[in-house]
């Protein structure tokens, strides 16, 4: 059977909603007797059929199960990040609370002990993740697990707290809203 024809029945058969992101690293495990070039070429010819949508530098997006939910951004960042302390913060965190009446569309903010970046998935959005130093333990009161995300989420001070700390516009910010929620 063709590497291709392989790699997709394999997908079809583990993928799901819940997991529907794959790593570059993912899906090589499921063609271990192919060269590193020779699966190179396929994951190219693949994207290029559109079997597998790539969503940004080493993440590919089974997109027949993907859900619809909105949370696809979530996920992507999630995966990207796994290795480190992540967790929705900023805008993001403060437009989902009613603090900030606009909501940012496409763009998610995440705090992260990885390096500063802007991840474009295209036309789902972009992920902007921001290098923190704070450490897990020092956050563990103002943080909670967001399931439906994957990802840790910021309480509206830490968010508050995160957007000074990292100059962004405080502009947009309801300060009634928070004056209720803090």
């Amino acid at each position: 059977m063709q590497p291709a024809r392989r790699l997709m029945q394999n997908l079809a058969r583990l993928a799901n909603s819940e997991h529907c992101l794959f790593t570059s690293h993912d899906l090589r495990a499921l063609l271990p007797d192919l060269s590193q070039s020779a699966f190179k070429t396929l994951l190219s010819r693949v994207v290029q059929e559109e079997l597998l949508v790539r969503l940004c530098r080493g993440l590919y997006l089974y997109e027949q199960v993907a859900p619809s939910n909105g949370l696809l951004l979530f996920h992507a960042a999630a995966r990207l990040r796994a290795d480190g302390f992540n967790y929705i913060s900023l805008e993001t965190a403060l437009s989902e609370a009613g603090v900030i009446s606009q909501v940012p569309m496409n763009w998610i903010s995440i705090m992260s002990s990885g390096r500063s970046s802007v991840i474009s998935c295209g036309p789902w959005g972009t992920i902007d993740f921001v290098h923190t130093r704070q450490r897990p333990e020092e956050l563990a009161a103002q943080l909670h697990y967001d399931a439906r995300c994957k990802l840790w989420r910021a309480s509206v001070s830490l968010a508050l707290r995160d957007m000074r700390a990292t100059h962004r516009n405080l502009d947009l910010i309801d300060w009634s809203a928070v004056d209720e929620l803090v």
